[in-house]
């Protein structure tokens, strides 16, 4: 494993944490919330996720496991690792509370809505509870972005792209309230950019605990853990929210062609 291959693999992962900032950006110079941009988006990102981890991660997953104990086998321990990432997932998302999940959306217009001393203590509480929240869900997403990057450079790409657009509307969900209780957009832009900081955490992490104990039956068996997350983060959060942002069939058309333009993508360079 090369310092060039780790490099990329921190820089894509970076990348994808930091897109919150972008969120942030968005909502100090847009006056409304761009809704169906917001849910084709997020229905292209979930479309993205999918695919890429049905038909690539977990094949790939499957194959390096299989390497080692035989197809049976292989099959059951991979099947057995996807569906736990997604219990691990799960739960993550349990211990956030409904009320400040940063994945039920808000337009701006809503989260700005209002005025008085309780209500900016509700809202600052809301953002930064939105920070917190935040940054638990992409601790594993990071994880995800670097074990991706490390095995598959272009798949590594992909799968940062679908994670920042996803990391976008969080970046809103954290910096609008937190701006609207103090009225500083450093402040607001400072902690929603801090709540992204996350997922090259667990990159760090991915790299220090579980590197050194990397052999083709821990990356399928992690590998296969990060598309069972990655489905899950779609169906639970992605998909939802493209549709309350907008109408169902601009979250669906979304959703169709982030899977054409994965799978285009990935025949690309197969051939």
């Amino acid at each position: 494993m090369s310092f060039d291959n780790l490099f990329f693999a921190f820089g894509l992962t970076l990348f994808a944490g930091l897109a919150t900032g972008i969120g942030s950006a968005l909502a100090f110079f847009s006056r409304r919330t761009n809704t169906k941009f917001l849910s084709v988006a997020l229905g292209f990102s979930a479309g993205v996720m999918i695919y890429v981890s049905m038909i690539e991660i977990f094949v790939k997953a499957r194959s390096a496991i299989a390497g080692v104990y035989g197809d049976g086998r292989g099959y059951l321990i991979a099947t057995a690792a996807f569906f736990g990432g997604i219990v691990f997932i799960g739960l993550i998302d349990r211990l956030v509370p409904d009320v400040v999940n940063p994945h039920e959306p808000h337009s701006l217009e809503e989260m700005g809505d209002g005025s008085g001393t309780g209500k900016e203590k509700a809202l600052m509480r809301m953002g930064l509870f939105s920070a917190l929240a935040i940054g638990i869900h992409n601790f594993p997403e990071g994880l995800a972005t670097f074990t991706s990057a490390l095995k598959d450079p272009t798949l590594g790409i992909s799968i940062a792209v679908a994670i920042a657009i996803h990391n976008i509307p969080e970046g809103i969900a954290v910096s609008v309230p937190i701006y609207y209780a103090t009225g500083d957009r450093k402040k607001a832009f400072l902690w929603s950019f801090l709540s992204g900081l996350a997922e090259p955490v667990g990159a760090v992490f991915g790299y220090l605990v579980l590197m050194k104990y990397l052999n083709d039956v821990v990356f399928g068996v992690l590998f296969a853990a990060v598309a069972g997350i990655m489905v899950f983060i779609s169906l639970d959060e992605l998909l939802p929210t493209a549709e309350k942002y907008g109408e169902h069939h601009l979250a669906i058309y979304g959703l169709v062609g982030g899977m054409v333009v994965m799978a285009i993508s990935l025949v690309i360079f197969a051939v």
